[in-house]
């Protein structure tokens, strides 16, 4: 069995909540079917370059709305999961110990790969191997190696004891976002998050008394989201970490379809 997790990063400070890490998890027999029909959507909708937040326009609007439902109907029907980790700038603590190799930065997004999707929770009667294609890290080699090879040792550790999920050196890949249709729709979620909770959609251009035409088709945008969000999760709180629904502890970090965790770092 296989799985294959794209992940990225939004902004990293924002004024009201930073740290944003965004990621999509899917089975090796649903990626064909699913990148495909993206793929497909997209051409559909004459987007042929790279569909990403920053890019959403009013012109643009329709078609990123029909495109997001294509995305989050693979969610409602359990063939991806997506996670988004997020910090509340009140909530930043300093992290001792870390060393000049190891950032706070790639602190927090070995956590939320680690922590997120419940991969320990994960059920199989086969080992399971997890590639991880991750957004091009932004910082210098040697960072991004120990980076990399933490994320190899993490299913060594001992809360995976039980878990048949292993991590190989070749299956940790850096990747263009251009190249890979999921991540695209993921950033526009992620970047749909950042968005709201630092609330650039109450924006009014210095000036003028209404929302700019990009700012309004963004909140467009934002809401339907929403929308289909709580259609997977009902009356969902993207401020908060997501609570377990129906009593489903720990298994409802991996089951859950959709979920948010509003990392709080430890003391």
């Amino acid at each position: 069995m296989e799985y294959i997790l794209y992940c990225d990063e939004s902004k990293q400070s924002g004024p009201k909540y930073g740290s944003f890490f965004g990621g999509c998890i899917v089975s090796g027999i649903d990626l064909l079917e699913v990148t495909s029909a993206l793929e497909t959507k997209k051409t559909e909708l004459n987007l042929y370059s790279e569909v990403k937040w920053s890019k959403v326009t009013e012109n643009y609007l329709n078609k990123y709305i029909d495109l997001i439902a294509l995305f989050f109907s693979f969610i409602k029907s359990d063939k991806l999961k997506v996670r988004i980790m997020f910090s509340k700038n009140t909530d930043e603590l300093p992290l001792p110990g870390i060393s000049y190799v190891y950032t706070k930065y790639f602190t927090y997004y070995y956590r939320f790969i680690k922590n997120s999707f419940g991969l320990r929770y994960l059920k199989s009667d086969k080992p399971v191997n997890l590639k991880i294609l991750i957004d091009e890290l932004p910082d210098t080699r040697k960072n991004r190696a120990a980076f990399k090879k933490r994320l190899v040792d993490m299913t060594s550790m001992n809360d995976f004891s039980d878990s048949l999920i292993k991590v190989i050196d070749d299956d940790i890949a850096e990747v263009y976002s251009h190249n890979h249709v999921i991540l695209q729709c993921l950033d526009i979620v992620l970047g749909s998050m950042y968005f709201r909770l630092n609330d650039l959609h109450l924006i009014i251009p210095e000036g003028q008394s209404v929302k700019g035409k990009r700012t309004s088709a963004k909140e467009k945008l934002l809401d339907i989201i929403i929308e289909h969000i709580n259609e997977v999760m009902p009356n969902f709180n993207i401020y908060e970490t997501t609570g377990n629904y129906n009593g489903e502890m720990p298994e409802c970090y991996w089951n859950h379809a959709y979920r948010h965790w509003r990392y709080i770092p430890e003391q």
